[in-house]
């Protein structure tokens, strides 16, 4: 598809970090965006900076994502970067890993990305083909590193980013007769928010470790990546990691 005027995107996690980057550069090709997030107060504002809309969707809940569907409309590209991160082994001091958090990250991680998914691609499956091939929507998830090389203590993240990367061939499978594209994007260390916190001596060392270029990622070359999967068409079915050739080590 060609980004333009009178295509919608909805991206969850859209308020900041890499979601926002992506409605940024979405936006400014001409595609509408709708955000989904939990915070309403940076995705508001967000949202009327870029002429956009803002949905308060928890997307571990099948029917909030529905009533944020619901709001939006057509749909021609749905973004998952809706995550958390939380650091747990699976044993520490002697307890198990809370099996509470366990689920709480599968929840949003894995299961956000599929109800967003699968609830976008039912609205896209009625929509009128867009392209000449008969396309009628792209979906892109984000996986992680993680998936391949869990660290100590992403025990839950590893888990729960290892299912985004292996839904994406049979999902992709499930679509093309419908005209459906999927693709996840693995991203290694990206200047999100969570590591914006770190003091700048700790990013830089992150950043060490990345083979080539030598740095902690930008999220505007994860909204690059992003742009590229919807205007590519013979993209589809892949989990693309954006690592810098970055292998992560235990700890």
């Amino acid at each position: 598809m060609k980004l333009s005027a009178g295509l919608t995107a909805v991206i969850s996690g859209g308020a900041s970090g890499l979601g926002a980057a992506t409605a940024r550069r979405l936006a400014n090709a001409g595609v509408t965006v709708a955000l989904f997030d939990l915070n309403a107060e940076a995705g508001e504002a967000l949202a009327a900076e870029l002429g956009g809309s803002f949905h308060r969707v928890d997307v571990s809940n099948a029917a909030s994502v529905a009533t944020g569907f619901a709001a939006v409309g057509a749909v021609h590209i749905m973004v998952n970067c809706a995550g958390v991160a939380p650091a747990a082994k699976t044993v520490s001091r002697g307890a198990a890993h809370d099996a509470d958090l366990f689920a709480k990250v599968v929840g949003i991680n894995l299961i956000g990305s599929f109800n967003c998914a699968s609830q976008a691609a039912a609205i896209m499956s009625k929509q009128d083909p867009i392209s000449d091939d008969g396309e009628r929507g792209v979906i892109v998830n984000t996986a992680s590193v993680a998936a391949f090389e869990g660290q100590v203590g992403q025990v839950a993240y590893g888990a729960s980013k290892g299912g985004v990367a292996a839904m994406t061939l049979p999902m992709a499978r499930d679509l093309a007769d419908k005209g459906i594209r999927v693709c996840a994007i693995a991203p290694g260390l990206f200047l999100t928010p969570m590591l914006e916190g770190l003091p700048q001596e700790v990013q830089d060392s992150l950043g060490s470790q990345v083979p080539f270029p030598s740095r902690l990622g930008k999220p505007s070359e994860f909204a690059d990546l992003v742009a590229h999967i919807a205007e590519n068409s013979m993209l589809n079915g892949e989990v693309i990691r954006l690592d810098g050739a970055i292998r992560m080590s235990p700890r």
